[in-house]
């Protein structure tokens, strides 16, 4: 991996984007992880206006810690980088409160995905009032593999920068970059829960194991469309281990079941004798 030339690449594609788009920079939500420091690290770079925003919604201290760490990092590197802190827990413990959801199972997810949608609501308000872009912060195994992102929260953006390369390959990135080594060593999260459950624990496997069974499933022409039970039949005789079995199974039942994030928003097209 040439992580000079990737760096080059992305820097020049979002300055160009930027120009085009007559935006003066981004904003860019900073959460601690691996994904929004790369993303930030690049924007940074483009030599544009770049705010970066930190907004805890009940957030562990220690990801608070490790996104202040590397914010204070940027700033003091670049000089066209603006750190702040917008704390959202006031406002989601209203919006809890006048949403009166029904204290079921679906509430939990319901809410973690409330989160990342206030977040998203907080990032296009600065945007559009310093006149930014949203750069996202998706790379390509979450935005186009498992689908591990909220729909119109971390996924409502206006560019997405690293969406073209894998988990590791974002990691590899960072190291160039000289993101901090408690944002590289810690483990995935999307800080969507009040726990400490990391990505892996809701994933069933790790970044380097969806990987591989994004790659398996289109260099072997899987179906997505196809049922389930049909899994089993498209494995036989690949000569796979019992793990790589389990994995592509996760992979599918996550793949088919967020697909409807990754395609365009159905329209209903009437007929023009209807009109």
């Amino acid at each position: 991996m040439n992580e000079s030339a990737i760096t080059s690449h992305i820097v020049d594609w979002m300055t160009s984007y930027a120009q085009q788009a007559r935006a003066k920079g981004f904003v860019v939500g900073v959460s601690g992880g691996i994904d929004s420091a790369v993303t930030s690290a690049l924007a940074a770079l483009t030599g544009l206006e770049v705010h970066l925003l930190e907004m805890p919604i009940y957030q562990p201290e220690k990801h608070v810690t490790r996104a202040w760490e590397h914010m204070d990092f940027l700033a003091d590197k670049h000089e066209n980088v603006y750190k702040r802190r917008v704390d959202l827990t006031p406002v989601f413990e209203a919006h809890v409160q006048a949403l009166d959801l029904d204290d079921s199972e679906t509430q939990f997810l319901a809410l973690a995905n409330t989160r990342a949608r206030l977040r998203m609501a907080t990032l296009y308000a600065e945007a559009q009032n310093h006149g930014l872009l949203v750069a996202g912060t998706g790379n390509k195994v979450e935005d186009f593999g498992v689908g591990f992102y909220t729909k119109y929260g971390d996924g409502g953006v206006d560019i997405s920068p690293i969406a073209d390369l894998m988990k590791t390959e974002v990691y590899a990135l960072g190291v160039y970059l000289g993101v901090p080594k408690s944002i590289l060593k810690a483990a995935p999260t999307d800080g969507l829960w009040s726990d400490d459950r990391n990505d892996e624990d809701q994933l069933g496997a790790s970044y380097p194991e969806l990987e591989w069974a994004m790659e398996f499933a289109e260099s072997m022409g899987w179906d997505p469309t196809s049922a389930p039970e049909a899994d089993g039949r498209f494995l036989a005789g690949r000569g796979l281990t019992v793990r790589q079995g389990e994995i592509f199974q996760i992979y599918a039942r996550f793949h088919r079941a967020n697909r409807h994030k990754m395609l365009p928003i159905p329209v209903c097209t009437i007929p023009k004798d209807f009109k």
